[in-house]
């Protein structure tokens, strides 16, 4: 028989703190790398007081930066207008993947980006 491995209920607190790891990320539409900026403070202030939090901030983190990676490149391709079309493409990704990661965090799952390079860990 195969054993379910349960993870430990957050409280509601917890939950929000680790929604808004993600949804932080938001903050890059007004400032410069903010979409970075605003993850790594969530993750900063509030790591060590909640472990879910810990971990999804560590997450976003991680796909915020693979985002900055892609959109680098995308830049990179205007040159040969290729790019202008990634460049959409990895930010309509980006926003539809930091919504379901926050829906996802705030019910209390560890959510996993799909592609996601883990340099922060």
């Amino acid at each position: 028989m195969s054993e379910i491995q349960q993870q430990p209920q957050q409280s509601q607190q917890e939950r929000m703190w680790g929604m808004l790891c993600h949804l932080s990320a938001f903050a890059g539409f007004l400032i410069p790398l903010g979409s970075i900026l605003g993850p790594l403070i969530v993750w900063l202030v509030k790591k060590d007081e909640f472990a879910f939090v810990d971990d999804q901030g560590k997450e976003s983190l991680n796909f915020q930066i693979t985002m900055a990676i892609a959109l680098a490149v995308s830049a990179v391709l205007t040159l040969i207008a290729i790019g202008f079309v990634l460049m959409a493409l990895v930010g309509v990704y980006e926003i539809v993947m930091v919504i379901i990661a926050s829906m996802r965090a705030n019910s209390g799952e560890r959510y996993r980006y799909p592609v996601c390079l883990r340099l922060v860990g």
